[in-house]
């Protein structure tokens, strides 16, 4: 990663500031709808990043026509754009606020097995993507539940990541930086709490192991799958994504998963990542327009194949 000098490191940082500032002016569906405008306006200067999410869409959807992509590609930068929008509006939110915007509400068999594993003192990952309003999951979690810990990777530019760290702990989260953290992340876990994870990212090979994700082999990060076997934690599948119907954001997940325990250390980590991937691929599947196509999933791939992009 470059190091940015202080010059851009502030300037982005006024930009950002600034923007988010004047969008936090407004009332909330005009934010909303300001992000969306942004974030569409914007899409079709970056033909690179359109291209990105077109061969992703081919990659994960052969079948569907052209146009049907791009219409999928399309509501990946709408979603963007809400998500922009939400977050210029985090530091006015009270946990009643969030309640009349989020339906966080389990099923009654979902509810059951997770107040079970609690009860034992096991810890929690909350395996999640970069689809929905991932911010809002984190954010309102913590205001309508608990706190949770979240594993991140710092940005670049250490002012804007102290902004948005402010805006993620308002309600007692707490950060804990992705690089050589594990210890840490077991130990919260250990003593029975929660993890959140983004784990729908490109991994490089010293990072990840290759895992089926819409039938095509994708470098997928093994950190949540090792926490979970070192700590025996169960791992929960989740995102938050945005109801159109309703107009709320609603909690949509998977199976509650147990790491694999084989004694195969190796096969166990595989095994795990399979699974979690597994389940948030059904979940994209159901809202495809919400998960961020414009990054490269399937860049590293396994020895001997060619590049995808």
């Amino acid at each position: 990663m470059a190091i940015k000098s202080s010059t851009i490191i502030n300037i982005e940082y006024a930009a950002a500031r600034v923007g988010l500032g004047l969008m936090g002016l407004l009332p909330r569906g005009l934010a909303v709808r300001l992000g969306i405008f942004i974030l569409e306006t914007t899409s079709y200067l970056l033909k690179g990043i359109r291209r990105t999410g077109m061969r992703n869409l081919e990659i994960a959807y052969p079948e569907k026509t052209l146009d049907e992509r791009k219409q999928i590609l399309d509501g990946t930068f709408e979603n963007l754009g809400r998500v922009l929008g939400e977050l210029s509006q985090f530091d006015k939110y009270t946990a009643a606020d969030l309640a009349k915007i989020v339906d966080f509400e389990l099923d009654e068999e979902s509810k059951a097995l997770y107040e079970k594993c609690k009860a034992e003192g096991r810890g929690a990952i909350l395996t999640t993507g970069h689809m929905g309003n991932w911010e809002m999951l984190v954010f309102a979690f913590a205001a309508l539940y608990e706190p949770i810990s979240y594993l991140a990777r710092p940005l670049d530019n250490p002012k804007i990541e102290s902004m948005l760290t402010d805006f993620r702990t308002r309600f007692g989260n707490t950060p804990i930086n992705k690089t050589n953290s594990a210890m840490l992340a077991i130990d919260v876990l250990r003593k029975g709490g929660g993890l959140g994870i983004l784990s729908d990212v490109n991994a490089h090979p010293k990072e990840g192991v290759f895992v089926p994700f819409f039938g095509v082999p994708a470098c997928t990060p093994t950190g949540a799958a090792m926490i979970a076997i070192r700590s025996d934690s169960f791992i929960f599948p989740v995102v938050c994504v945005w109801d159109k119907p309703t107009k709320r954001y609603k909690l949509i997940h998977g199976k509650l998963l147990e790491p694999a325990n084989t004694g195969d250390r190796k096969r166990d980590i595989v095994e795990t990542t399979a699974a979690f991937t597994a389940e948030i691929e059904k979940l994209i599947r159901q809202y495809p327009e919400q998960w961020m196509w414009i990054h490269k999933r399937w860049k590293t791939r396994p020895p001997g194949e060619p590049e995808l992009y």
